[in-house]
């Protein structure tokens, strides 16, 4: 089979020798798997073989991290392909060759037999939780991002049946509105327009632990999905904003926020929430800190909705931080503590909204409520010490009779005889130490020779 011109201008061409199977070849960001084995163009001596160490050679392709012919060659090979690589100096070593196995300015051919591939991996902690294989490579540099509004055709895969295929529109951020999985919306933000990819998603980035029952997907399910990204429109990047489009994009998403809380949709709710935070990070004014204000408190109340009142304290302290007197973040965080069981600091947070509002009913009954947590609480600590100390009294009554019932019985008739083994013996450091305690054994001796 005849070399392909690969690079355009000669540099670097391939020669298949076996075909590869399938469509599907790997793109910048996988990790690649294969064996090779260099020689000179020269005089087609050999200057290194991954098969000879019979280890296969892995490498990131696109990234710069092997000569320019290998990202170039192996971006073209499919599975199970084998073939040759003739690379020229400009996309190999170059001038400087690679002494002392490569000399300057040196054309070099290469065998590579492709074993495998992962997909690029997409998920935040780089676990493999998301990984996407291109099938179709998009238009352009841009790419979603968070909050951009998007189109896009998916089709949900469990073990090679389809579940689900349909067109759908949606904002970044607020993909479980419309059904659509987290593991999508995160690959989104790396799709380029018209891009179509192959995504495989670990159960925590498709239906969890619950599954989908409606749509045929078991618990802790891995997915495929395949996504195309038809259209988009980037939401405004905040840094290009001035201080009044940024307030303006700040309510937009508060209201989407509080719109999402009067649906029970508390998790989105505290999504468009962090959103209009983040518009307003670098505004000092009063305005933005009052606004701001308002939202920590509605964050509160959702992470308390959540039962998530760590998270609920956070909110409170930072809407504090803004203003150490504000009856609702002390009233919130007062409620967290509370539901915690840190019962005299939740008191402590109502008695301060108490003395800014004598008149709160609501901090006033939940004085009385704490009052008698902690009394109960006081008083159950007082049965669990009497317990204990009733144990240890046992206990101790207990080693000591123990220790009496080991001690002579001085009624018995032969106390302080000695047994016949005992007649002749060094004496005992305690005699030593007690010479009555001889004279003593000595008489009693006597007393029974009499």
């Amino acid at each position: 089979m005849a070399f392909i011109d690969l690079s355009g201008d000669g540099g670097v061409q391939k020669q298949i020798l076996v075909e590869g199977s399938g469509d599907e070849t790997p793109f910048n960001g996988c990790s690649v798997a294969l064996h090779y084995t260099g020689t000179l163009d020269s005089d087609g001596k050999q200057f290194d073989s991954s098969r000879d160490r019979n280890e296969p050679f892995e490498f990131k392709l696109g990234q710069g991290s092997v000569i320019k012919a290998f990202d170039m060659g192996v971006a073209t090979m499919k599975l199970g392909e084998k073939c040759i690589l003739k690379c020229a100096p400009d996309y190999a070593y170059g001038a400087s060759g690679s002494p002392p196995n490569i000399p300057p300015n040196s054309t070099l051919n290469f065998e590579l037999e492709m074993l495998g591939w992962k997909g690029e991996d997409l998920s935040p902690q780089s676990d493999r939780g998301i990984e996407r294989f291109i099938l179709k490579l998009g238009e352009g540099k841009k790419t979603p991002n968070d909050g951009a509004f998007v189109k896009i055709h998916l089709v949900g895969r469990y073990e090679g049946k389809t579940f689900e295929e349909r067109d759908v529109e949606f904002t970044i951020g607020e993909g479980e509105e419309a059904g659509v999985v987290s593991g999508v919306e995160i690959a989104l933000e790396k799709f380029k327009k018209a891009e179509s990819s192959k995504l495989i998603l670990d159960p925590r980035f498709a239906f969890g632990a619950q599954g989908n029952e409606e749509l045929g997907v078991p618990p802790n399910a891995t997915v495929e999905y395949v996504v195309t990204l038809k259209e988009f429109e980037r939401e405004p990047d905040s840094w290009k904003l001035d201080d009044a489009e940024r307030m303006e994009q700040a309510k937009l998403f508060k209201e989407k926020g509080t719109d999402y809380f009067k649906e029970s949709k508390f998790k989105l709710a505290l999504k468009m929430y962090e959103k209009s935070l983040s518009f307003l990070s670098s505004c000092d004014s009063q305005e933005s800190k009052q606004f701001q204000l308002a939202v920590y408190l509605n964050k509160a109340l959702c992470h308390q909705k959540l039962n998530d009142h760590d998270e609920a304290k956070s909110a409170c302290n930072e809407a504090l931080n803004i203003d150490s007197k504000n009856v609702k973040a002390l009233y919130r965080r007062g409620q967290s503590k509370l539901a915690l069981g840190d019962f005299e600091k939740a008191f402590d947070d109502f008695n301060l909204v108490r003395e800014i509002e004598p008149e709160n009913k609501a901090a006033l009954n939940q004085v009385t409520i704490c009052k008698q947590k902690i009394k109960d609480y006081n008083e159950q600590q007082k049965k669990v010490f009497a317990n204990m100390f009733t144990k240890f009294a046992k206990s101790d009554k207990q080693r000591e009779e123990e220790e009496q019932s080991r001690q002579p019985d001085v009624m018995k008739a032969n106390f302080g005889e000695w047994r016949d083994d005992e007649r002749e013996h060094e004496p005992t450091r305690f005699e030593q130490e007690n010479p009555d305690v001889i004279m003593l054994n000595e008489s009693l001796k006597d007393f029974r020779n009499m």
